[in-house]
């Protein structure tokens, strides 16, 4: 699993609400989107999200996680404009 794909997967998913609404954003399927967070959720030890057909809500880990993950994902953008911006 690429875990910066990963990552960024699961904010779209925290940020969207959804599931269905972060897949249509990233253009893949909802399978796909549910085996990916399962994928994560497995690497992790820990469950981020409680789902069912209604809702969901963030774990207490699911909290920490996102936001540790926006604070990575962050960090890389602003690398890879400062390597932009070099050129």
């Amino acid at each position: 699993m690429d875990k910066l794909k990963a990552m960024a997967a699961y904010v779209r998913i925290v940020d969207a609400g959804s599931l269905t609404a972060a897949a249509d954003a990233l253009d893949v399927s909802q399978p796909s989107m549910v085996r990916l967070l399962a994928s994560l959720e497995e690497s992790l030890g820990v469950r981020l999200i409680n789902r069912t057909t209604r809702r969901m809500a963030l774990t207490d880990e699911g909290r920490e996680y996102y936001e540790r993950c926006k604070l990575v994902l962050s960090q890389v953008d602003e690398a890879e404009a400062s390597l932009t911006a070099r050129r």
